[in-house]
């Protein structure tokens, strides 16, 4: 048990996590511009929070943190010829710096934890291309070169790990799936025939988290898209 920081908790994989830890006994603090529905969880402190804002914005936490889990991402797909610089700027903003600001504010209140983790968010296009990803593939792609540096750098005190999935049933997906047609091709390229959901996403933040012999790992819970054909 233990105090564990998640950003993004309103909805979707945030709030799956911030469900299935509270009834593990945990207490969170939940960041967010919307509360959703995280406050209708017990053991819950709601912080609303913009991570576009600068780090001096951010709350003040005195108590020791155990975990940090940074879900905040995008889903910007457009083709390399209509993307302009401004997209690549928001998503490096949204899923690489404000990963790094809220570690850099928060990483003073790791240090007493005898078991502090830090799980991020990349995706599977990173590994494996795909065409209309180049914006958020090369963001993400700076969340897991974020992360096997600072496993290193934190080590032996914190572990930093990183989740890679593929597409999951979630409030950012939605547009991807709004119908039958897009929900079954969906699924029909993944090897597993099904698209990920929140739980098993987060069931594998949780492990993370958890697991005490476990840095720097990139972790694809993507269906077998990224190693299987």
């Amino acid at each position: 048990m233990g105090t564990i920081l998640i950003v993004g908790a309103g909805s979707g994989i945030g709030y799956a996590l911030a469900e299935s830890l509270v009834q593990s006994g945990n207490k969170i603090l939940a960041f967010g511009r919307t509360q959703g529905q995280i406050v209708n969880l017990p053991s819950v402190q709601y912080y609303q929070v913009d991570i576009k804002d600068s780090d001096a914005n951010f709350p003040v936490i005195e108590e020791t943190i155990d975990g940090i889990v940074y879900c905040p991402g995008t889903i910007n797909l457009k083709s390399f010829r209509t993307l302009k610089p401004e997209d690549y700027l928001e998503d490096f903003q949204v899923n690489a710096l404000g990963a790094v600001k809220i570690i850099r504010k928060y990483l003073p209140a790791m240090q007493a934890s005898e078991n502090a983790s830090i799980v991020l968010f990349s995706t599977v296009a990173v590994q494996t291309g795909m065409t209309f990803h180049s914006s958020i593939a090369m963001a993400k792609g700076a969340i897991e070169g974020l992360t096997t540096s600072l496993a290193a750098e934190f080590a032996p005190k914190i572990r930093v790990n990183c989740i890679a999935p593929s597409l999951t049933n979630t409030p950012l997906a939605e547009r991807l799936i709004n119908s039958e047609a897009k929900l079954s091709a969906a699924e029909l390229r993944h090897p597993l025939k099904k698209i990920g959901t929140p739980h098993d996403i987060a069931q594998a933040a949780e492990y993370l988290l958890n697991a005490r012999w476990v840095t720097g790992q990139i972790l694809h819970v993507d269906g077998g898209m990224s190693a299987l054909r």
